[in-house]
């Protein structure tokens, strides 16, 4: 048996046997990464220079952007490069690392779409107070709370895992470093504390969950009520994405690292994970683009600014908009 101290590396879950398999799976991220990056960067750079966009909903969208970025970035170019080089390894300090920036910008991102929610409420159902409520200072301190939370949650549990001796070897059952996973290495009872942590940050994603709830019930109230029907599109046009992104973030997420070990398979597993942390990044700038009319004309503008400097082939900004 082995223990955390003598471990130098993890074996992550290799996707396929085959050097064809291999290679599909290396094409396959490659291509939902360059979209992830494409569609969030495009993002970005629109609420950064179109000052029409420069209100607290973009705000929040580009704080969105910026951690799909950097969550896909964690996982996905180390699994792309061990099916290329038909490798599995990944080094003890890059798991932890793997770890501690996963951990931090999961949970930074589910903030930020906790105050989304709380945004798209505030706008709603209460605009007289919403420069009042979501002003400059307020949003950029409630973007910084969810930034701080993910960083303080992931020394936490990446501090925790990580003092837990580990014995049942080095093979990591998921495509990156996963806490359930890792836990499963482990030979002392002393996992349980962080099963127990894992048990509490679930409690409070749930009572998040909980206010996005409430609050898009408050909203879907407050929208039937709009008389003109053009007012209640625009409402929805910028809810309901942001609803169908919750959704799949949260009940993947939670099935992942709550379900009960008597279900778990590597391939259930996989997908899962896949779920969680490879898609939604990927469609996200989808889902918020296709029902926004107002980012779909600022990308419009962007991308026509591009085409008349040539800075870079229109056809790239062409497939993102339409």
């Amino acid at each position: 048996m082995s223990n955390s101290s003598s471990i130098t590396e993890f074996l992550l879950l290799a996707f396929a046997d085959t050097k064809q398999l291999q290679l599909l799976h290396f094409w396959l991220f490659l291509g939902i990464y360059l979209a992830a990056l494409l569609g969030n960067g495009l993002i970005i750079t629109t609420v950064a220079c179109d000052h029409r966009l420069h209100t607290p909903m973009y705000f929040f969208l580009l704080n969105l952007s910026l951690l799909d970025l950097g969550s896909i970035s964690t996982t996905v170019p180390q699994s792309m490069a061990n099916s290329l080089w038909d490798s599995r390894a990944i080094s003890y300090s890059g798991c932890t690392a793997q770890v501690f920036f996963f951990t931090f910008l999961f949970v930074a991102e589910y903030c930020v779409l906790t105050i989304m929610a709380y945004d798209r409420y505030v706008a709603i159902c209460k605009p007289l107070h919403y420069g009042t409520l979501l002003g400059s200072r307020a949003c950029v301190h409630m973007a910084a709370a969810a930034w701080g939370s993910g960083f303080l949650y992931a020394v936490l549990h990446t501090a925790n895992t990580f003092s837990l001796p580990l014995c049942q070897g080095n093979a990591v059952d998921q495509f990156f470093c996963e806490i359930p996973q890792i836990l499963k290495l482990s030979c002392s009872d002393a996992y349980l504390r962080e099963v127990g942590l894992l048990v509490l940050s679930a409690c409070l994603a749930f009572g998040c969950f909980v206010f996005i709830l409430f609050s898009y019930v408050q909203i879907f109230r407050a929208v039937l009520r709009i008389p003109s029907e053009q007012g209640c599109h625009r409402a929805l046009s910028t809810c309901l994405p942001h609803l169908a992104v919750v959704s799949l973030f949260i009940s993947t997420a939670t099935f992942a690292y709550l379900k009960p070990p008597s279900i778990s398979s590597p391939v259930l597993d996989l997908v899962v994970a896949v779920l969680y942390s490879v898609v939604p990044p990927a469609v996200n700038p989808l889902l918020y683009s296709m029902r926004n009319q107002e980012l779909k004309d600022a990308l419009r503008k962007m991308m026509n600014g591009c085409f008349s400097e040539r800075i870079f082939p229109v056809f790239f900004c062409k497939a993102f908009i339409m």
